[in-house]
């Protein structure tokens, strides 16, 4: 008897609690939602997660604010998302370093896989291949012949330990069999300085930081790391067509803390599905990015597939965080 009491008990709670995830999904959001974005603001991670906050604040009825929590290469602010209660008040904008920068780190405080919820992907971002203007470099493959006659390799930026400028920059190193001097910066701004004065000789990040500088002259961008074309810049060669099979993104995503009711999760992806549909598209591709709109499902098979990528990468090249 005792058994059975305990037994209905239980089954009464497990009921009472799937009722209240329903009902708390049902009304979601009443109240506040908080992006956090691990990073300082400004850059194309930050405007973009701003742009996509205010657009989910308009179609859902409700506030939602940014939170710049910068440090420790983002991980400060990924550590608050992973600690915060489960309910979707508190989410992550973030970029593919999320998912990369761990690898390269003696220790971090959450695991990417089993801490995070993967919610939307929102957007891919092409890298170009900029190089400073006196180099006799034109293309890629010019780039890797002048590479092999420079004792010690070509200089090449790099923002962070396990970005995806230094994950591309270490693939093509890769790829094309060639030595090069990885030279860290703090920011992107300090580092297209340093390369349009000849300090540095590359430079690999997202196609909006170097596009004005390319097209006043300044700079030579000499491919792109998509798989076709940049829309920004038609007449610029990918890297792969040079060195077949190469690509490489950086991407940006929305994440929830684990155990968030997938009644959420699943209503947040359609939101940003939507949103992408609208005129915020225009927004996003006017930075030189590519709206990758989909399923949840879609997220977290994409995310598995570059995770395995940049583990390649990161063992092959030796890749540490100092």
């Amino acid at each position: 008897m005792q058994r059975r009491q305990f037994v209905a008990r239980t089954l009464a709670a497990t009921l009472l609690c799937g009722l209240a995830m329903d009902a708390s999904a049902q009304t979601y959001p009443n109240q506040m939602v908080k992006f956090i974005i691990p990073f300082p603001p400004g850059g194309t991670l930050d405007a973009v997660g701003r742009s996509l906050a205010q657009k989910l604040g308009e179609q859902m009825g409700q506030t939602f604010i940014v939170e710049n929590r910068p440090g420790a290469n983002g991980t400060i602010g990924a550590n608050a998302v992973a600690k915060a209660n489960p309910d979707g008040y508190t989410l992550l904008f973030n970029a593919s370093t999320f998912t990369s920068a761990p690898m390269t780190m003696k220790s971090v405080p959450y695991s990417v896989t089993k801490d995070f919820a993967p919610v939307a992907l929102v957007a891919k971002a092409p890298l170009s291949v900029a190089i400073n203007k006196n180099l006799p470099v034109t293309d890629i493959k010019s780039l890797i012949a002048h590479a092999k006659t420079v004792p010690g390799g070509l200089k090449f930026a790099i923002g962070s330990t396990g970005s995806a400028g230094h994950l591309s920059t270490e693939l093509l190193r890769q790829a094309g069999n060639f030595d090069l001097m990885i030279v860290p910066y703090k920011g992107t701004g300090p580092a297209f300085q340093d390369l349009l004065g000849g300090v540095i000789d590359g430079f690999i990040d997202p196609i909006v930081g170097s596009l004005q500088f390319h097209k006043s002259g300044q700079l030579r961008v000499v491919a792109v790391t998509s798989e076709k074309r940049a829309v920004s810049l038609p007449d610029v060669p990918t890297v792969g067509e040079t060195i077949p099979g190469y690509s490489f993104y950086s991407w940006y995503g929305l994440w929830a803390p684990a155990r968030t009711p997938p009644e959420i999760t699943q209503r947040l992806n359609a939101e940003v599905n939507k949103a992408l549909a609208g005129p915020m598209r225009d927004k996003i591709t006017q930075q030189g990015l590519e709206v990758t709109p989909g399923s949840q499902d879609d997220f977290l098979k994409f995310q598995a597939k570059e995770m395995a990528r940049y583990q390649k990468v990161i063992t092959e090249g030796k890749i540490h965080a100092d």
